[in-house]
């Protein structure tokens, strides 16, 4: 029920919303929902980290990249970069970290 959940409170949001889907012992995968437009502000991830756009389309930007993710593409985000992510259109996207 998770993208479910996060789909409909999306339809009363101003900002992306994120649940966790699974996690473990060193490593979780969270759902991240976004409306077009939507910005997840710059921020680093401190473990090995990839993105995976489910739905829609989304620009990932980091320092010296910018990428823009269509639907099953994915990026390896880097440990302790800033980067942010932005929604061209209405998004989902899976976000996977951890060893």
């Amino acid at each position: 029920m998770t993208i479910k959940e996060i789909k409909e409170e999306l339809k009363t949001s101003n900002h992306p919303i994120a649940k966790s889907l699974h996690h473990g012992t060193g490593f979780k995968v969270l759902v991240m929902g976004f409306n077009k437009g939507m910005i997840l502000k710059a921020h680093k991830a401190h473990s090995p980290s990839k993105l995976t756009v489910l739905e829609g389309s989304v620009i990932y930007k980091e320092e010296n990249r910018v990428i823009e993710l269509m639907q099953y593409d994915e990026v390896e985000i880097p440990i302790e970069v800033t980067h942010s992510v932005e929604a061209v259109e209405d998004s989902l996207c899976i976000l996977s970290q951890g060893e």
